[in-house]
């Protein structure tokens, strides 16, 4: 055997050695990590499962749900909304609160439907974009009963010129302007929604023709 060959086959006997001392001293605790591995994965996929289960449940739960609303069975619309909510699912739960503070608005049952959405409002948990349209759809509710200056107060922070609320706010507070017959400043909240570019074409219609309607009213050199 030559030098090179004997020197490769220490080698690999020292190798061997080391290998056995540290599988001796750490063995366990490597079979120990490996199994850790293996039940943190299993977990993991497990959840996954279960959360694809969960909302799947939920969605469908969440369309009968609205079907019951849509065919007027509200008290069994309410019952199906307050299971959903209860379910776990954040998505869904916060979804069918929404829903069913629109149905009760759209019942005239107005002040159940602002409870519902200010409880949304208040609820840091819930994304602010859903925080948001709850503040909204509860202003909407109370334009023809709150004040401007409340109005104000609820919307407070969206009508800034990058908030992709702020045309519905500025109709909102228009609204009540008109409402208090303070027309000029009702129709300085309307030019600002004419005047955006980025205004709904719906929104922009209704606004058209607030604006066309309260112009009679202005006082005399407000255009």
């Amino acid at each position: 055997m030559s030098d090179d060959g004997l020197f490769r086959e220490v080698d690999e006997e020292v190798r061997r050695d080391k290998l056995t001392q540290i599988w001796d001293r750490f063995g366990t605790l490597i079979l120990a990590g490996c199994i850790g591995i293996v039940v943190l994965v299993g977990s993991y996929k497990g959840w996954q499962y279960w959360q694809a289960q969960l909302a799947e449940k939920a969605g469908m739960d969440w369309y009968n749900a609205i079907t019951l609303s849509d065919a007027g069975k509200t008290a069994e619309a309410d019952a199906a909304f307050d299971e959903i909510t209860k379910s776990g699912h954040k998505g869904y739960s916060v979804l069918a609160k929404l829903s069913q503070a629109a149905r009760l608005g759209q019942d005239g049952k107005a002040s159940d439907a602002v409870k519902i959405y200010d409880g949304v409002a208040a609820d840091t948990a819930i994304d602010q974009p859903l925080r948001d349209l709850a503040r909204v759809r509860a202003a909407y509710l109370l334009v023809d009963s709150d004040s401007v200056s409340d109005l104000a107060s609820r919307l407070s922070g969206l009508d800034g010129s990058n908030s992709s609320w702020r045309h519905a706010v500025r109709e909102i507070l228009a609204l009540a302007h008109v409402r208090a017959g303070d027309f000029k400043a009702a129709d300085e909240q309307l030019k600002l929604v004419l005047a955006d570019p980025a205004t709904p074409a719906a929104l922009r219609a209704r606004t058209a023709l607030v604006s066309a309607q309260i112009q009679s009213l202005l006082p005399p050199g407000t255009n």
